[in-house]
């Protein structure tokens, strides 16, 4: 499977830790997918896309349902120890477009140390 590069971001007490989205699917390997309930993902609630940005542009909004919609449920999403989201939201957002209840996803049981710290978007490559 090849992705587009791509990081998850979580503000932490040392800066902004960035972890590679490929790097976490690897180590997901040999975790066994499990039936999550859309009910229980905080995120879903949460501004996450956005989060400190200006108000989102329609031009922006239309951009990740491109992403949504080329989104591919088959793939579970990937959540650390504490049941935070860490790569899987336009699978969410298709899922819960499609009225589904559960998504497939995997979980850390110990969290992996970030691949960054104290980081900005735009100093990683892409």
């Amino acid at each position: 499977m090849t992705i587009r590069p791509q990081y998850h971001f979580r503000p932490s007490a040392n800066g902004v830790y960035a972890w590679d989205v490929s790097k976490l699917i690897s180590a997901t390997a040999t975790l066994i997918p499990f039936a999550k309930p859309l009910s229980e993902i905080a995120e879903i609630d949460e501004d996450y896309w956005f989060a400190g940005d200006p108000i989102p542009s329609v031009r922006a909004i239309a951009a990740h349902m491109d992403l949504v919609r080329a989104s591919d449920l088959t793939y579970p999403i990937i959540l650390c120890a504490e049941g935070r989201l860490m790569d899987g939201m336009h699978r969410i957002a298709k899922a819960l477009m499609q009225g589904d209840i559960t998504l497939q996803a995997v979980q850390f049981t110990i969290t992996p140390a970030p691949d960054h710290t104290d980081v900005t978007p735009e100093q990683l490559q892409y």
